[in-house]
Order: structure tokens, then sequence, then C-alpha cells
């Protein structure tokens, strides 16, 4: 192979490891603290998405609250999501998957099941029923300061 060809590939290969590396590395950032959602069951009617029908796969932060809450666990959270470095809109954000990105799903869905808190993202809060039962999810941050 030519020494002009041989050095296209490796930059080639070393463009691919870098894209893939920036696909990787920012979920395992964990700095910051933490963005969960929560699910708490609510009585009541009025604006609310059926979530019946929604992958798992595609709202992992809102079924993990919504499980946690048919376990009966206090509090009812998902898996912590991290902003790492730049915090809310920062870095992270533009290569993972965030809890703030489903809830802008969701308003887009149905915008009177949604509630924005005065410190959005932190208070944002969408009415689902699922399985038959009214919950409230909301996003929370919790210090992890003692």
């Amino acid at each position: 192979m030519r020494p002009v060809a041989r050095n296209l590939v490796l930059a080639i290969l070393g463009v691919v490891v870098v894209l893939l590396a920036l696909g990787a590395v920012p979920s395992l950032i964990e700095t910051g603290d933490p963005y969960y959602v929560e699910a708490t069951p609510v009585e009541g009617s009025g604006p609310a998405i059926t979530a019946d029908n929604f992958s798992e796969r595609r709202f992992p932060y809102a079924f993990d609250a919504l499980a946690a809450a048919a376990t009966g666990a206090d509090p009812a959270r998902s898996e912590a999501y991290y902003t790492g470095p730049g915090g809310v809109g920062g870095f992270k954000e533009a290569f993972t998957h965030t809890p703030f990105e489903e809830f802008d799903e969701f308003e887009s869905r149905n915008a009177a099941a949604v509630q924005r808190g005065a410190d959005s993202p932190v208070g944002d809060a969408v009415f689902v029923d699922y399985e038959g039962q009214r919950y409230r999810l909301e996003i929370v941050r919790v210090s992890e300061e003692p």
C-alpha cells in the first residue's frame, strides 16, 4: 500500500474512532447534581398523556419512574441523569438522551398535560395515564452535598 493511501486510511479510521468516542464518552460523565424523573400517583382528572403505548426505549427516564412507583418505592425516581460540564444545555446533552428531551416530547404530544416550573427544567411536570393509574411525573434535582 502506498504511503498516501495508508495515511488516508489511518486518518479515516482516526475520525471514526473520535466520532465513536464522542458518542460513548459523554454518557459516562457524572459531574454536577443529578436530575431525576419522579413519579407520584395522583387522583383527579384533566389533560394527560396516555403512556401505555409508548416505547420504554424512547422514554427510559419516565418508565423508570413509573416502574418505581408501581413497586411502591418512595421516592419513585428514575435513574440519575448528570448534566456534565456546561450544565443543562451543555456539551453532554448534544450526545446523550436526557429527561428534558422526554418532557419536550410529551409537550409536543399534549401541551395541556405539561406544566413548566419557574426553575425549568427543575419543577417541570407532566400528567400521564399508565396502566389505569394517573401519575404526575416531575423533574427534580437532588443535591449530593451533605
